[in-house]
């Protein structure tokens, strides 16, 4: 099968081996969101279109709408069980109308009959027809070890396996024997009590190295830094092709990045008016001067508790 497959496989699950969850790239949270508290919905209105995004009352994502114009539209849905993902829908509306045969649903089972943890994952469209099944196998220890992907091209193997020292783990991902994918996560403290985190991907097409991406986070996970850098086949070795720094304020939100490509440079600032909880509803990036606006509902809860402060 044609290597690009596995590309989207893996972005559903490259970080499940970290988290220790099953489906944690896949289970958004109200702070995936920059949101914080109970919120029930956000409504996101830019120069380009609107988002809407809902959650319930343990702060997960419920439904995503991306709206291109009245008429068109994309939903996603999602299902859970005691904080499992059982389903997500993704519905495609034209004219205000379901493209069935667009629209797919990703139906989730768990099993644990045999021991260690499996999940299964059918991908199949509103017309019934299977493309794809995914099997996701872990270790006793929760970790990915092992994924089997059927379409109608054929089945095809992916094989995680883990490297472990005192503060640095590496996930090394085969697709049927070749090496695909390296993650390796670096945990250090820049203090006593302020960890510093870098996440450094490696991607590889037949075989060999060809791009990679390195994050660094710090203190309460918010990014500080992002590489992106490509193999030099003469240098034999990964070169830098750009960097985005990250600063932040006193209430956690980004207030400048600085872009960096070779000589060039690019700074922009974001400004922000902010809701009674906390929640910015208004930025402002200059100096391009784009804008995102932000209507935010809470849960009774969440009102309760500002009542009472």
């Amino acid at each position: 099968m044609l290597k690009i497959q596995v590309i989207f496989l893996l972005s559903f699950v490259l970080l499940l081996p970290f988290g220790g969850a099953s489906q944690e790239t896949t289970i958004f949270k109200v702070s995936d969101f920059d949101l914080s508290g109970k919120v029930k919905s956000c409504l996101v209105s830019t120069d380009y279109g609107k988002e809407e995004y809902r959650f319930n009352e343990d702060g997960l994502l419920t439904e995503a709408i991306t709206r291109y114009s009245d008429a068109d539209y994309d939903v996603t849905l999602y299902k859970y069980r005691k904080g499992e993902l059982l389903e997500k829908r993704v519905e495609q509306y034209r004219d205000k109308r379901l493209e069935r045969a667009t629209s797919i649903a990703n139906i989730f089972t768990m099993d644990t009959t045999a021991g260690n943890r499996k999940v299964t994952e059918k991908i199949i469209t509103y017309n019934k027809e299977l493309l794809e099944q995914n099997e996701y196998f872990y270790t006793d220890k929760k970790h990915l070890s092992k994924i089997i992907q059927t379409t109608n091209d054929g089945i095809d193997e992916t094989s995680i396996i883990y490297h472990e020292d005192e503060n640095t783990r590496t996930a090394e991902y085969f697709l049927n024997g070749e090496l695909q994918q390296s993650i390796r996560t670096k945990t250090t403290m820049q203090s006593d009590t302020v960890p510093i985190k870098t996440i450094s991907t490696k991607n590889f097409f037949d075989g060999k190295p060809s791009s990679a991406i390195e994050k660094t986070y710090i203190g309460d996970g918010k990014i500080s830094s992002e590489s992106t850098l490509s193999y030099d086949l003469n240098l034999e070795k990964f070169v830098n092709l750009s960097t985005v720094t990250h600063t932040y304020g006193p209430l956690g939100v980004v207030e400048k990045t600085i872009l960096k490509e070779g000589a060039n440079s690019e700074t922009k600032e974001y400004l922000y008016q902010f809701d009674p909880f906390g929640n910015w509803v208004k930025q402002i990036v200059t100096p391009t001067n784009t804008y995102k606006t932000r209507k935010i509902e809470y849960f009774e809860t969440q009102k309760i508790l500002k009542e009472e402060e």
